[in-house]
C-alpha cells in the first residue's frame, strides 16, 4: 500500500505528546499553589505567638494528650517503659539484698531517666516518640537481662516481691494499730490548757471557805426537787465541756430561771466544778454540783459494774500497763468502767423526788429551747430518744451477740437503736418498769463480755426495748466528733449537735468546721481561761 504524503497524515503521536505536557505543567502548577499556601499558612502559625501584646489572641483548640489511655495503651511506648520500670524496681531489691550495688545503682538510674521521660510526655501531652523511648528501652532491657543472667530469675523475683509484700502488710497493720491507739489516747487524756483549768479552779474551792459555806446552803434549795421546773442532768468530770453545755441550754432557752442543771463529778473534779458553777452567771438557773462519791448506796453490793472495777481482771483488762496490742484499742477505754459513764442507770435513785430530767451527754451543745422536751407525751415509754437507725450498722444485731439463745429469743436483731446524748426519761414510768433491775439482770449475764462488749449503750439497748419513744430526728444530730461532711442544714435545724467520736472540740484533733459552734459558748472573759487556754 502506497503511503501518504507527509501533510496528507493525521499528527496522532504529536497531539498526544501536547496533552501529556499540557498536564505536567497543570500539576507543577498546582503543586507551586499549594506549596505557597502552605509555606504562607505555616509562618501565620509561627508568627501569631509573636505578635504585640496588644493584638487579639485568637484561643486556639488543642486536644490534649490522655495520658491514662496512654499507658494503658498496649501499643504505646509510655506502656512499654511503665513495665519495664516495674520490673527494674523489683530487680533493684533484689540486686540490693544479693548486695550487687553497681547493678541496683545502673538500675536505678534508668528508672530515673524512665521517670522523666514519662513526666515530660505528661506535662506536654505528647506521645513519646521512637527516638525519645529507644534509648532508653534499649539500655533498660539490657540492664534486665543483666539482672535475669545474674541468677535473679522469675521464680526468685516472686519469692522475694511475696516476702516484701507480707512484711509490708505487716507494717501497714502494726501502723495502723498504733494510729488508732495514739488516737484513743488523745481522746482520753485531758488537755494541758483543761488541767491548768481544774488545777486553778481546785485551788480556789481549797483556799476560800465562804465558797464552801455556800454550797451547804444551796444544796437545800426547794428548787432542786421543784417538779414544776425543768430539769436537766450532766454527769461529768470536764468543767469546761459541761460549763458549755450549761451556758448553750440557757443561751437558747426562752425562760431560764425555770431551769435546774444537776451535776455529778467525781472527787479529783468537784472542788474546780462548784468554783466555776459558783462564780459564774447563768441569767436566774439553778446549778447543783454533787460528789458521787458521796453516793454510799452505789457500791459493789449493789451495782455489778462496781464488782467488775473491783476485780483484778477487769483492773488489768482496762488499766494495765501491759495489754496486748491485738485488742482493738477502743475496747480498752476506761470510760466504759467509768462510774460516771454508768450513772445514767441509776437517776431515780440519784434524784428519787424528780418525776421527769433530760439527761444531756458532756460533749453536746444546745441550739433550741428545750423545754418543749417535759411537755412531750412519751406514750407511757420511759425513754423518748433519737433513732439512729438509718444506717444498717446500728440494728439491735450490731451492738449485740444474737448467737446467745437468751438474746436470739427475747429481742429482734433488726430492731432500731437509738442514740444516748439527749435523752427524755420519765422518772414515774423507769421505777414502775424497774428499768435499773433489767440493767443490773444484763449485767450479770455478761459477765464474760460474750454478750456486748463495751460501752453503756448495749445494755441500755436490752434495758429500754420496748420502753422507747422515738423522738423527732432534729432534736439531736449525731456525728461531729467524726463525721466531716453533715449537711449544714441539718446542723442548723438541731436542737442539740453532738460531737460523739474521738474528735471533741476542746482537742486539738476536733474537726475545724464545727469547733465554732462549740467554743461560742465558753467564757472566754474568764481569768483562768485566759491565762490557762488563750495564752
Amino acid at each position: 500500500m502506497r503511503r501518504r504524503p507527509a501533510e496528507y497524515r493525521r499528527p496522532v503521536r504529536r497531539r498526544l505528546s501536547q496533552w501529556i505536557l499540557a498536564l505536567l505543567g497543570m500539576f507543577v502548577i498546582a503543586g507551586l499553589v499549594l506549596f505557597v499556601f502552605h509555606h504562607n499558612h505555616h509562618e501565620d502559625q509561627v508568627k501569631q505567638p509573636m505578635m504585640g501584646e496588644n493584638a487579639t489572641k485568637e484561643p486556639l483548640n488543642h486536644e490534649g494528650l490522655n495520658f491514662t489511655k496512654e499507658i494503658l495503651s498496649a501499643s504505646s511506648f509510655s506502656r512499654q517503659l511503665a513495665e519495664q520500670m516495674t520490673l527494674a524496681k523489683a530487680y533493684v531489691i533484689i540486686a540490693k539484698e544479693h548486695n550487687n550495688l553497681h547493678l541496683a545503682w545502673e538500675l536505678s538510674n534508668k528508672i530515673r531517666s524512665c521517670q522523666l521521660l514519662l513526666s515530660k510526655a505528661a506535662k506536654r501531652g505528647e506521645s513519646i516518640t521512637v527516638e525519645e523511648a529507644e534509648p532508653i528501652i534499649s539500655s533498660l532491657s539490657y540492664l534486665i537481662f543483666k539482672a535475669q543472667d545474674a541468677h535473679y530469675d522469675i521464680s526468685t523475683t516472686m519469692m522475694t516481691m511475696k516476702s516484701h509484700i507480707q512484711a509490708l502488710e505487716e507494717r501497714t497493720n502494726a501502723a495502723t494499730v498504733q494510729s488508732t491507739l495514739f488516737g484513743q489516747l488523745v481522746a482520753e487524756a485531758l488537755p494541758k490548757s483543761l488541767h491548768c483549768l481544774k488545777v486553778k479552779l481546785t485551788n480556789d474551792w481549797l483556799k476560800q471557805l465562804p465558797l464552801q459555806n455556800h454550797v451547804e446552803e444551796k444544796r437545800n434549795s426547794p428548787r432542786v426537787i421543784d417538779n414544776n421546773l425543768n430539769h436537766f442532768c450532766i454527769f461529768s468530770d470536764n468543767v469546761l465541756a459541761t460549763s458549755v453545755v450549761v451556758n448553750s441550754t440557757i443561751s437558747n432557752a426562752d425562760h431560764p430561771k425555770q431551769l435546774v442543771f444537776h451535776i455529778v463529778t467525781n472527787g479529783i473534779s468537784y472542788g474546780s466544778m462548784q468554783v466555776w458553777f459558783l462564780t459564774n452567771d447563768f441569767k436566774g438557773a439553778t446549778v447543783e454540783v454533787q460528789n458521787i462519791e458521796e453516793f454510799t448506796w452505789l457500791n459493789a453490793s449493789y451495782a455489778p459494774v462496781i464488782k467488775r472495777l473491783l476485780d483484778q481482771d477487769s483492773r488489768a483488762y482496762y488499766f494495765g500497763a501491759y495489754q496486748d496490742m491485738k485488742v482493738e484499742p477502743k475496747l480498752r477505754n476506761p470510760k466504759h468502767m467509768s462510774l460516771l459513764n454508768h450513772l445514767r442507770f441509776y437517776i431515780p435513785e440519784v434524784y428519787p423526788l424528780l418525776e421527769k430530767v433530760v439527761f444531756l451527754d458532756d460533749d453536746v451543745v444546745v441550739q433550741k429551747d428545750l423545754t418543749r422536751l417535759f411537755s412531750l407525751d412519751l406514750h407511757g415509754n420511759v425513754n423518748g430518744a433519737v433513732e439512729t437507725c438509718l444506717e444498717a450498722f446500728h440494728r439491735y444485731y450490731k451492738y449485740i451477740n444474737f448467737s446467745n439463745p437468751v438474746i436470739s429469743s427475747k429481742f429482734d436483731p433488726q430492731a432500731c437503736g437509738w442514740a444516748f446524748g439527749m435523752n427524755v426519761f420519765d422518772l414515774i414510768a423507769w421505777r414502775k418498769e424497774n428499768v435499773t433491775a433489767r440493767y443490773h439482770y444484763w449485767q450479770e449475764q455478761n459477765g464474760d463480755q460474750m454478750l456486748w462488749k463495751l460501752g453503756t449503750l448495749p445494755p441500755a439497748l436490752l434495758a429500754f426495748y420496748g420502753l422507747t419513744e422515738t423522738l423527732d430526728r432534729r432534736w439531736h444530730v449525731l456525728g461531729l466528733g467524726y463525721d466531716m461532711n453533715i449537711d449544714d442544714r441539718l446542723i442548723d435545724s438541731a436542737a442539740v449537735i453532738h460531737f460523739n467520736g474521738n474528735m471533741k472540740p476542746w482537742l486539738k484533733l476536733a474537726i475545724g468546721r464545727y469547733k465554732p459552734l462549740w467554743e461560742r459558748y465558753i467564757n472566754q472573759s474568764h481569768p483562768y481561761y485566759q491565762d490557762c487556754v488563750i495564752s
